[in-house]
């Protein structure tokens, strides 16, 4: 018997078959059971045309007619209607076919379902890749407006903290005038006048870290191209820096190093702010009686500038967490309103501020650290790649120095 003759003479009881063992609802199965005689009639199509491909588009039916809660639940599973209907007809074939002619029909079926096998596994992953793709797509757009609502809410809340601030300044400085003309320093007025204006500055500064994080968000962060000199930003720090490491009796070096007596092109505010913060971050994290190193090195087209302590390190899961906002809190219990008080709090926006600045000229930082240790104290080194410029890299800056240049050789 002819293969085709074959599987026609078998169809409606495979149907039938297929059917009840698969639905339970009955107009599901009056439903499932013009699929199934539609399937049987394009794979009669196949057997005469040798081709298998006019399978795909009830292959492809099948699998996209689930629902996206049985594709979120991973329910989307042809194969198993597939192999349901290969062991039936094989079943069907064996009680109604002679042996021979059964063995036959499963033989010359075999290829086709093989075929159909394969496009059902690569539809069905396609399809879960796309819903991955729409829902891994919707999870970055939620992620996205998350940290955008983050962001704008620092950005208004530290120009809202800002109006009050000023009006503390304001009526601090009136009250130290009127103290002044009126002598009553003896009275110690002056000395809370002291703890008001510490008080102010520290929260200018925390004020400041929030706004400068908004414009460091949303690619704001202006950079003002000015002639530096790494050296010369060091020993600000160096003597800005050098009674808190006294205070902890701490050792703070800052070696010279190629590269660091060099001009270049930078924003000096915004470098000396940046090394500011990881020499401060290296104080903090820095028992009593520990060192500081500040060292590097000139690369081709770069200096490297690199900021080692004693310190009680960092573990390699957080290197790169460190740059985030509020990244590394510290302890809740240790919170106060010094920043280099061994392991003190802070509000965790010194090193990402520090990354943002460093870059927006263009150079990277990293961190190095074996891992976290209070008592052996592995210590960490924190690495500022710069680039080492010619010229400012804006046209407009460019220009300006171009002309100062010129002004300055005809005189």
């Amino acid at each position: 018997m002819h293969t085709i003759e074959a599987l026609e003479q078998i169809r409606t009881s495979c149907t039938t078959k297929i059917s009840h063992q698969l639905t339970v609802e009955e107009g599901i199965r009056q439903s499932f059971l013009d699929q199934l005689d539609r399937f049987y009639e394009t794979l009669s199509e196949s057997l005469e045309t040798n081709n298998p491909a006019w399978l795909d588009s009830i292959i492809s039916e099948w699998v996209h007619a689930y629902t996206q809660t049985e594709i979120e639940s991973q329910e989307v599973n042809v194969i198993k209607i597939i192999s349901a209907i290969l062991l039936t007809t094989g079943d069907v074939a064996r009680e109604i076919l002679s042996r021979g002619e059964a063995l036959q029909l499963v033989e010359d079926l075999m290829p086709f379902f093989t075929y159909i096998y394969e496009t059902a596994s690569r539809m069905e992953i396609q399809l879960q890749l796309q819903h991955l793709s729409a829902n891994l797509e919707s999870s970055t757009l939620s992620l996205e407006r998350l940290e955008k609502s983050k962001s704008d809410f620092i950005a208004i809340a530290a120009h809202e903290l800002k109006t009050p601030l000023t009006l503390i300044e304001g009526y601090t400085a009136m009250i130290k005038e009127v103290t002044r003309i009126h002598s009553l320093e003896q009275n110690g007025i002056d000395i809370y006048l002291q703890g008001i204006d510490g008080g102010n500055q520290r929260l200018r500064q925390i004020i400041d870290d929030m706004i400068d994080v908004s414009l460091i968000d949303n690619n704001l962060l202006s950079i003002n191209y000015q002639p530096v000199w790494i050296g010369r930003l060091l020993e600000v720090v160096r003597y800005e820096m050098a009674q808190s490491a006294r205070d902890r009796d701490q050792v703070f070096e800052i070696n010279k190093f190629p590269g660091c007596d060099e001009m270049t092109y930078g924003d000096g505010e915004r470098l000396l702010q940046a090394f500011r913060n990881v020499i401060a971050n290296a104080i903090k994290y820095t028992p009593d009686g520990g060192r500081i190193v500040v060292d590097g090195r000139l690369l081709p087209g770069f200096v490297e500038i690199t900021i080692s302590d004693t310190g009680i390190g960092i573990d390699p899961e957080y290197h790169i967490l460190v740059f985030e906002k509020f990244g590394r809190l510290g302890d809740i219990a240790l919170h106060s309103s010094s920043k280099t008080k061994f392991k003190g709090g802070g509000p965790g926006l010194g090193l990402p501020i520090t990354k943002g600045i460093i870059e927006a000229h263009g150079g990277a930082i990293w961190v190095e650290s074996e891992g976290y240790d209070e008592v052996r104290c592995p210590g960490s080194t924190f690495h500022i790649l710069l680039p080492m410029r010619k010229e400012p890299p804006d046209d407009k800056t460019r220009k300006l120095f171009r002309v100062l240049q010129d002004t300055s050789t005809v005189g």
